[in-house]
């Protein structure tokens, strides 16, 4: 089970049912699962979903996986690919060993020297291929932070940039056009160093839209931002005043189209993939479910109540189901991410018989809880034990809330990552 508390949790008929709706989103996206159920060797082909690959006149396969979900994918490759791989790299924010694929431990948000040398092992990897060599690339989140390789400045200094603009409440796509004119190993460089072997990339979507070219700041896919773009990104936050960095050296990122002719970008898994369960398995408990949003964006605070309005129009016995990513502007000293800040803003809103709850989909809600459960009953704990809602929302301490009430979802590390799962339901 994903959901590691889920018992302490169902303490209601109306809680345990939520939770399974939950459950059945986390499972979907479990990436050992899907690799096994979507990638098939038959024939001498290479089959993914309604693609295939002919793997007869292979001289090389290796498979370079970059993000949270490239250990356990790799590992399920492997098997799958048997004799026929000749190696490969992953770079993860986990720790483990495979047989033929080499295995870097890599770190997240932030970069550090080891993920520029793990980058550099990758991009050596890659260099050597010819066209008659095959490369089945897995791209996930947090493979922008683990793809650090800098030029003319340092993996700290790049690591400032992108802390600042996080702090600063910039979007995902504003952080990544910045974020791929920062490294030689994003916005396509991957697939230039590939260049002319043929690459196929599982992508593990954890942006909101499912813009490939943003998931991981694109690294095989070719980049259409510009050097100006991320000039202005940084100007509108007025990022390099507030870091006291002169500003650095930006990258131009490859954009002659030859080195993407041979590249096939798969959109694999994303947090459609977990509405969807979310969605078959709230039908078959017996609610009215809809899924309103894939592309859930806006402030933490201010979503959670809008969800709430929209929840308060609909009868009993309906869910809604939304995937996405919201944000918080910091305020505080605090603990805790957008998923725990947004449930606990909803408190302030939710009736007695509505329930509201954000999901991590990688079970980090910048903390080691996957999200926080907005419902009558964590209200009145908070009453109870005098927990001010306000002041722990001024203070961004979200994950100190939680912990008093112990209305926290703990999942630990789920080896997914697609952006964020939000459900809310009238019971």
């Amino acid at each position: 089970m994903k959901i590691k508390n889920f018992k302490k949790l169902a303490v209601s008929e109306g809680r345990k049912k939520l939770l399974k709706i939950i459950e059945a989103g986390l499972e979907a996206i479990d990436t050992k699962k899907a690799i096994s159920n979507a990638v098939k060797i038959e024939k001498g082909k290479l089959l993914i979903y309604n693609h295939a690959f002919s793997l007869k006149n292979a001289e090389k396969i290796v498979v370079v996986g970059i993000g949270k979900c490239s250990l356990e994918a790799g590992a399920v490759l492997e098997k799958k690919l048997g004799k026929r791989l000749t190696g490969g790299i992953v770079l993860d924010v986990h720790e483990g060993e495979l047989k033929k694929i080499q295995t870097y431990t890599g770190d997240h948000p932030l970069m550090s020297p080891r993920n520029i040398d793990a980058t550099k092992k990758i991009i050596g990897l890659l260099s050597g291929l010819t066209e008659k060599d095959l490369v089945i690339f897995v791209i996930s989140g947090g493979g922008s932070a683990l793809l650090c390789q800098p030029k003319g400045f340092t993996c700290l200094e790049e690591s400032a940039v992108a802390d600042a603009l996080i702090h600063a409440g910039a979007d995902i796509h504003e952080t990544n056009t910045v974020r791929k004119h920062l490294s030689m190993a994003r916005g396509g460089f991957l697939a230039k160093y590939a260049y002319p072997a043929r690459v196929v990339s599982l992508i593990f979507s954890d942006v909101v839209g499912n813009d490939l070219e943003f998931i991981a700041s694109g690294p095989t896919v070719k980049d259409t931002t510009t050097l100006e773009q991320a000039k202005e990104v940084l100007k509108k936050y007025d990022i390099y005043k507030k870091i006291g960095l002169t500003p650095l050296d930006l990258i131009e990122t490859p954009k002659d189209g030859k080195y993407f002719e041979r590249v096939k970008n798969i959109l694999f898994v994303s947090n459609q993939t977990a509405l969807d369960a979310m969605l078959e398995k709230s039908l078959d408990i017996g609610y009215m479910p809809r899924i309103c949003k894939n592309n859930l964006s806006g402030e933490a605070g201010v979503v959670a109540k809008e969800i709430i309005d929209e929840l308060s129009k609909e009868n009993t016995g309906t869910v809604l189901l939304y995937g996405g990513e919201t944000t918080v502007k910091i305020k505080g000293r605090g603990k805790g991410g957008r998923n725990q800040e947004m449930s606990l803003s909803g408190l302030r809103y939710i009736n007695d018989n509505q329930a509201l709850i954000s999901v991590a989909s990688d079970g980090r809600d910048n903390s080691e809880n996957a999200g926080g459960i907005c419902d009558i009953i964590t209200k009145e704990k908070s009453k109870k034990h005098n927990l001010d809602i306000e002041k722990y929302l001024k203070n961004n301490d979200s994950f100190e809330f939680f912990a008093k009430t112990g209305d926290f979802l703990k999942t630990g590390d789920t080896g997914s990552n697609v952006a964020d799962i939000v459900i809310a339901i009238n019971n």
